[in-house]
């Protein structure tokens, strides 16, 4: 039977995920992302956001993996795509 909750597998990343979505959208030029109703923002940016965190977080893995199993930093471990540029 599967397990239908939102529990975490590992505690504290919640905030750590919610740290690096603020982050990716202040690198976006989108630095009220936090206050602002996400419900308003236009998919699209949303999208850009949501990408580049997984952007970054494809490349920490890949960097981690590369180096033995050393953890980098997230934040440095890719540049966000400008909102413009993505999907052309």
């Amino acid at each position: 039977m599967p397990r239908n909750n939102n529990e975490s597998v590992v505690p504290g990343t919640k905030n750590a995920l919610n740290n690096l979505k603020f982050e990716v959208a202040n690198e976006l030029g989108i630095g009220n992302y936090q206050q602002v109703d996400k419900g308003s923002l236009p998919s699209r940016v949303n999208g850009y956001v949501g990408g580049n965190m997984t952007k970054k977080m494809v490349a920490f893995a890949e960097r981690a993996m590369a180096a033995g199993g050393a953890i980098p930093q997230v934040a440095q471990a890719a540049p966000p795509e400008p909102l413009n540029s993505q999907g052309q």
